[in-house]
């Protein structure tokens, strides 16, 4: 068994809180970790663990604890991967692994000099659809891949620090990180170039505050195989929850992802053809978040590197920020 301490139980960390504590094959959740007493207590209510803490140093100090799954502020995620390293824990850290790239460097370095394994949180690549797509890519069914598109939108309205795109990093970094790393993932191979654009369409009360503040991009990227793709991404559709992905060869192409949330289609005597759209990420990830925390597990106990590894998160907050800058600066950005 692994041994396992949730550090963050708001939202996203009680998903893996649940899964943990009940999905997770050879896993068991034994320690909440949470400095808001709030969300700690109603944490414990639920999940009823053995060890709850305030401070995750104390529960770094625990010798039962054998790994830690990161679900805090990005802010936070350096000092507590760090400590959780030099502490021999292992390490499940949901994205943005942080917001600097030397900052994820440390992380890695810590890892890896500490024997510990490191696993970011891009869900999609444990989603079944987006694994089938993979496979499929990978055995040469539809050629040589020319360009490969995806796009994120999300419902709700930004939250007052997401407005400043100095901590938020505005679309790019909050919904589009997803996409940058299933392009590089499809596609197999480093970005070469981005140039982005976008625009302030939802929230122009914001304008005056947050006069840099975009809620819609589009990016166009360049791999340096050749490859091209194709990004796009939105905060507050309002419409639903939408994630979407194209992958085009040589010989075929392929869709993943549509906008509904079931195969439900209702038609009715006014002529008119209803379906729901997707509400939620935590609705239509579902199950990938299972395969992922499965997979972190196994990857402890096997051995094995994780599917997404530190450098996989290095690499998408180096492409939000050039792709961040692109857009700031009305210039294609060349990555290094």
């Amino acid at each position: 068994m692994v041994n396992i301490c949730l550090i963050g139980t708001g939202r996203a960390g009680m998903i893996h809180g649940r899964n943990m504590a009940g999905k997770i094959k050879n896993a068991r959740l034994i320690a909440l970790c949470d400095p808001m007493e709030e969300n700690l207590q109603k944490a414990q209510s639920e999940l009823a663990v053995k060890y709850v803490y305030r401070n995750y140093r104390d529960a770094l100090a625990n010798d039962e604890i054998d790994a830690v799954v990161i679900v805090t502020p990005t802010a936070y995620h350096k000092e507590i991967a760090i400590a959780a390293a030099q502490a021999k824990k292992h390490i499940l850290c949901e994205k943005p692994l942080t917001m600097d790239e030397q900052e994820c460097k440390e992380i890695i370095a810590a890892a890896k000099t500490n024997n510990v394994k490191l696993q970011v949180g891009f869900m999609r690549r444990f989603d079944a659809n987006f694994q089938e797509a993979k496979k499929v890519v990978d055995e040469g069914a539809i050629g040589d891949v020319t360009l490969i598109k995806s796009l994120t939108h999300g419902p709700s309205q930004p939250k007052e620090w997401m407005y400043d795109i100095s901590i938020s990093s505005g679309p790019i970094g909050e919904v589009n990180s997803h996409d940058l790393d299933t392009l590089r993932w499809f596609a197999n191979d480093e970005v070469a170039s981005i140039y982005a654009i976008g625009g302030n369409f939802r929230s122009p009360e914001v304008k005056e505050n947050y006069p840099d503040y975009y809620d819609t991009v589009s990016m166009n990227i360049k791999f340096k195989s050749g490859i091209l793709g194709a990004i796009d991404g939105a905060q507050y559709v309002q419409y639903g929850y939408d994630a979407r992905a194209e992958v085009l060869g040589t010989k075929g192409s392929i869709l993943i992802g549509e906008q509904g949330k079931n195969n439900v289609l209702i038609a009715q005597q006014n002529h008119q053809m209803t379906r729901s759209t997707m509400n939620s990420w935590t609705h239509l990830f579902r199950e990938a978040y299972v395969a992922e925390d499965q997979a972190f597990v196994d990857c402890i106990l096997e051995d094995t590197t994780p599917l997404v590894t530190g450098y996989d998160g290095m690499m998408a907050v180096k492409l939000v920020h050039a792709g961040l800058t692109s857009l700031l600066n009305n210039r294609i950005e060349y990555v290094s």
